[in-house]
């Protein structure tokens, strides 16, 4: 938690950037896993956090827009909890500690918008993502659940877009910290994978070095031998001398900052030729893409001069033909790379989406492309400083997704199908670094990076 007066200041910029009515803001409650009992480990709503900082379930907060008032609605622990969880702060000193003098129960936060609602005041509240306060928000407004996320306030969801896109000296720092846990988490993999080890193992240990110095991974690892398929979660296979082993991974802090790196590893601790063209072509745009990150240029013209790039190495090796900026406008890198260059991230590791992507990573007047890839692109903005985004370039070879576009007789003057033939057991490549948009460009966030060329990673393989 930052200082009160973080806080204070936080919400004194979002009132003023609202014109009249109250705000309401829904924390997150302990969430089930297969009993009521037994619950996953609480995560509070990034929102909530960011401008209340109060990391308990149950609790709802409301900003009077035009009183200046502001009001946590909690409940005090009674001698039950007290048993299982300890004597606790009061719901009214905890408010106090982030600048909040009003305290209700929670159960008059239905009372209080009613009366706002009668009053004919607007409510402005964000869209919900969770199904209980789904509910609990459709019976404040005495509507459908269905219809709620339709009733969300575009200007407020504009207006928090605004502040939290720009990460804050403190907020920096934290990320740094999360970076540097995902160092440790990556670096880890890094030294231990070797063949005839699970997959799981390596997950197993990635995940230990965060829940011991953090408080869980910032979603669900991705460690698998088949590359190709962008999120694969499933860690069952046997590690095997010659596959490359893609791993995305993050760290979140008990802050609840994140990091977000991907690396791809040679089992077996060498890259054999095939595999150092392509992975050298990655790395290359890795590294081109952070040089060319820098304020005032929008982040889809780094996704686009980065494609360039890779479309150019995978022409170099044989297996894309004809003029590359051509192959680029119609979306041929779309075969390679069907996702964008990278994302927001900060108390989010896909930072505030739940908002919606297209307020969180476009620019007014900015159209989402349809091409695959580029129309995945979930950070198209101009760059200014305070960013916090991802610089992840890959490509992978996707048999079925080939196997469509040949059969469809797409960009056959671009493509070298015959050729693509022979990597369809290969994968694919993705490298991920998190970097800050500063005043003359970018730094990679973190104390060192991850060792990313070709030299680089089998020397710490072979550590």
């Amino acid at each position: 938690m930052f200082s009160k007066e973080t806080y204070i200041a936080r919400r004194k910029k979002l009132a003023s950037s609202i014109e009249s009515g109250i705000l309401v803001f829904l924390g997150n409650n302990e969430s089930p896993c297969n009993y009521p009992d037994n619950t996953y480990i609480f995560r509070q709503d990034s929102t909530f956090l960011y401008y209340f900082g109060l990391d308990l379930p149950h609790l709802a907060a409301a900003i009077d827009i035009d009183s200046g008032g502001e009001i946590i609605f909690g409940d005090d622990v009674d001698i039950d909890d007290i048993i299982w969880m300890g004597p606790q702060k009061s719901i009214a000193d905890q408010a106090a500690s982030v600048g909040v003098g009003k305290t209700y129960p929670f159960a008059r936060l239905n009372a209080f918008v009613a009366d706002a609602l009668a009053k004919g005041r607007t409510v402005h509240y964000i869209p919900q993502y969770r199904a209980d306060n789904l509910i609990l928000m459709s019976d404040i407004l005495g509507t459908q659940p269905a219809a709620v996320n339709s009733g969300a306030r575009v200007d407020l969801i504009k207006a928090i877009v605004a502040q939290r896109l720009i990460k804050e000296p403190c907020e920096i720092a934290e990320i740094d910290r999360a970076c540097d846990l995902g160092y440790a988490m990556h670096y880890t993999a890094m030294t231990l994978m070797k063949p005839g080890m699970i997959e799981q193992e390596v997950v197993g240990a990635m995940e230990g070095v965060v829940i011991s110095g953090g408080y869980m991974t910032s979603f669900p690892t991705i460690l698998s031998q088949h590359g190709e398929t962008l999120h694969n979660h499933l860690h069952d296979k046997v590690l095997e001398v010659g596959k490359l082993c893609v791993i995305d991974a993050g760290a979140e802090i008990a802050s609840h900052y994140c990091s977000d790196f991907t690396r791809t590893l040679p089992v077996g601790g060498k890259f054999d030729s095939r595999q150092k063209d392509i992975y050298t072509i990655v790395s290359t745009a890795n590294s081109f893409a952070a040089e060319m990150a820098r304020p005032g240029i929008t982040y889809r013209e780094v996704h686009l001069a980065a494609s360039r790039l890779m479309l150019q190495g995978l022409k170099n090796v044989g297996l894309v033909k004809g003029d590359i900026d051509e192959a680029l406008a119609l979306g041929v890198q779309g075969l390679f790379m069907p996702h964008g260059l990278g994302h927001n991230m900060g108390l989010d590791v896909h930072d505030m989406e739940n908002l919606g992507e297209n307020y969180v990573g476009y620019d007014p007047g900015q159209e989402r492309a349809k091409q695959l890839g580029l129309g995945s692109l979930r950070m198209a903005r101009k760059l200014v400083p305070g960013h916090v985004i991802t610089d992840e370039p890959g490509i992978y070879f996707i048999p079925a997704l080939i196997e469509q576009w040949k059969a469809e007789g797409k960009f056959t003057d671009f493509v070298n199908y015959a050729a693509l033939e022979g990597y369809y057991d290969f994968g694919g490549i993705r490298l991920e670094d998190d970097i800050l948009i500063t005043a003359s460009g970018c730094r990679r966030l973190g104390q060192k990076r991850l060792p990313i060329t070709v030299e680089e990673v089998e020397a710490a393989m072979a550590s």
